[in-house]
């Protein structure tokens, strides 16, 4: 069995990985902010391994020094990319905050199972080396640099830079980017520099879309719609590739292959999913390879709802894609063998807006004969839809949490707000594909000792599909 860390962080291969050890706790960020109880946010760890007697219990809670932060997706000080440097450890866990736009740093390598707040960087240091706000996305890279998207300036208009923070004092550093040229707009980001090439998304302007969603925003161009293209080693931004007006691309995932000129990105707003490409002339284009449709309905917020698909991976092996549809329900499953005909071979719902008895009525279905049931799980009428997933790194286990934002969670799922949100497991079939729902599996966050939290993004201690970069 492969071992984490002997070589300095992370695997040599996506291949090397899958064989490495099971994942036996995860790590959530926990949101309080929309939910009227007036706490920090906190990051939560979660045992996950069935063998063990806290089996589904959060094991540990670290609240953060303020309220109102916003944790939202978190990465690691070293990964994959460091892979071959002894000097690197993957102990540090980088939480940066999505309103506030803090970044907290969090001490995983001195115990695991009970992480330490090891630094706080203000806000005021990232506004005033970089003029960036509302960070996002957290890559290391293998200078030992951590890299952060972001999505707005200091007065919360829209602004897609990037700030680097120092591998061992994680003080801010200043501004990735370099020229003219920044987008309007920022999100997630992946770069994959044997094809010299970072490439990053879009989502909104953060004062727009801080406490809901307004659909007349989307004339006021406060959403996004290309993919950016950047030299990686000019840290120029070379080229847009268009993916739709207002199509709100989010994740961006390349194959883990580091030879790969190719990914996928989720398109939330357009429910699409766009294979990306680098072509004969060495530019990159993008082409749409799965449509979701959207369903017409009565008793929602517009007549046709999208699945809005929130979240995307790809396993280690590069042989299937997943995403999920917040709205709609379900996870979906694709063999990607063939890039550029994704066949689908697993669908599994798990909540969503469309379930019998709801406020909402579907009039018009292309994909489905009737309403799927509510989702009760152990006893537990699961309230939400299926968000942010992971993927274990041998490919059987799919896990699920369900709150988006806490803003938008407050908007579309006000039940998930008051109750809490979810952890689910889905058994993944590797061979021949297809999901199921692991029944014995729940992790509650209703029940919290300070009350119901929303969880979000899942990260393991030894590195995952999401966060792991090979170069």
């Amino acid at each position: 069995m492969a071992k984490c860390g002997e070589c300095g962080p992370g695997y040599k291969t996506p291949l090397d990985a899958m064989k490495g050890p099971r994942e036996e706790i995860v790590y959530l960020p926990c949101i309080y902010r929309n939910t009227g109880i007036k706490k920090p946010d906190y990051l939560a760890t979660v045992d996950v391994d069935p063998k063990s007697p806290t089996y589904c219990q959060v094991i540990h809670r670290l609240p953060m020094p303020n309220v109102n932060d916003e944790l939202h997706h978190t990465g690691w000080n070293s990964c994959s990319s460091c892979f071959g440097d002894t000097t690197k450890k993957r102990n540090r866990l980088i939480l940066p905050s999505l309103i506030s736009s803090r970044i907290y740093v969090v001490d995983t390598g001195t115990d695991p199972r009970a992480p330490l707040l090891h630094k706080a960087v203000e806000p005021v240091d990232m506004y005033w080396k970089c003029n960036l706000a509302n960070p996002h996305t957290t890559h290391c890279l293998g200078s030992g640099e951590i890299m952060i998207s972001t999505m707005g300036d200091p007065s919360g208009n829209g602004k897609g830079g990037f700030v680097l923070l120092d591998g061992e004092t994680f003080e801010v550093k200043g501004n990735w980017e370099k020229g003219s040229k920044v987008p309007k707009l920022g999100y997630d980001f992946w770069y994959q520099p044997r094809h010299n090439v970072l490439m990053s998304t879009e989502w909104g302007v953060p004062k727009c879309l801080a406490n809901g969603f307004n659909p007349a925003d989307l004339e006021k161009g406060c959403y996004g719609g290309n993919i950016n293209v950047w030299d990686w080693t000019t840290h120029e931004l070379i080229q847009s590739i268009d993916v739709g007006k207002n199509s709100i691309p989010l994740e961006i995932r390349f194959l883990h292959n580091p030879d790969a000129a190719e990914g996928f990105i989720g398109c939330a707003l357009t429910s699409a999913i766009h294979r990306f490409h680098k072509t004969a002339n060495g530019t990159w284009a993008a082409k749409q390879v799965i449509q979701v449709p959207s369903k017409k309905v009565d008793g929602w917020v517009l007549p046709d709802m999208p699945g809005l698909i929130t979240d995307i991976l790809i396993s280690l092996d590069d042989k299937f894609l997943y995403f999920s549809d917040w709205l709609h329900g379900d996870i979906r499953q694709y063999d990607i063998t063939n890039t550029q005909q994704p066949k689908l071979v697993g669908q599994v719902f798990v909540g969503g807006s469309i379930v019998k008895g709801g406020p909402v009525t579907v009039v018009e279905d292309r994909e489905l004969d009737c309403q799927p049931d509510p989702f009760i799980i152990k006893g537990k009428r699961v309230q939400g839809g299926p968000q942010m997933i992971q993927l274990s790194l041998d490919g059987k286990r799919l896990y699920v949490s369900t709150s988006l934002y806490s803003g938008w969670d407050k908007q579309f799922y006000p039940d998930m707000v008051k109750e809490g949100s979810v952890m689910l497991q889905i058994d993944v079939d590797t061979k021949k594909g297809g999901l199921r729902v692991n029944k014995n599996f729940l992790v509650d966050f209703g029940k919290e000792p300070e009350g119901p939290a929303l969880a979000h993004e899942i990260r393991y201690p030894g590195g995952d599909c999401t966060s792991d970069i090979w170069i």
